[in-house]
């Protein structure tokens, strides 16, 4: 699945990943501002999130309180290695049966389930991003 968009259609792309979702880990890759953030805080919104969403860069995890459970945001960006991961406790937080959201996932390739949803956004020239499902 592709979709083109705009920042003002976030919210409606959010919805239409929402609806087709088979997995609640999913996994966002992208360049540096991309709009990886962007899109977790607009999924989270579609879940319900009853706070705020805002980018664990230092911090590694948020975690935020939804209607019926919790969702794990994960930035890898920082992490350099998948032992650092383990030693933080990621696989509690990858099985557990909450939506776990990841940025940078290529960080811990050997570490992920076997069941995710891949996204993938690239930033164009217009200023639109294309997102990318698989």
């Amino acid at each position: 699945m592709e979709f083109t968009y705009q920042l003002e259609d976030i919210q409606s792309v959010a919805d239409a990943i929402i609806k087709q979702l088979t997995s609640k880990t999913l996994l966002f890759y992208g360049d540096m501002g991309s709009g990886k953030t962007t899109l977790i805080i607009a999924l989270s919104k579609q879940l319900g999130i009853l706070g705020n969403v805002s980018s664990p860069t230092f911090s590694i995890v948020n975690e935020y309180e939804i209607k019926d459970g919790l969702i794990y945001h994960f930035d890898l960006y920082r992490i350099k290695n998948e032992e650092e991961a383990l030693d933080f406790g990621i696989e509690d937080y990858l099985f557990s049966d909450h939506y776990v959201f990841i940025e940078w996932p290529e960080r811990i390739e050997h570490l992920l389930p076997e069941e995710y949803t891949k996204i993938t956004i690239k930033s164009n020239v217009d200023g639109s991003r294309t997102l990318y499902i698989d």
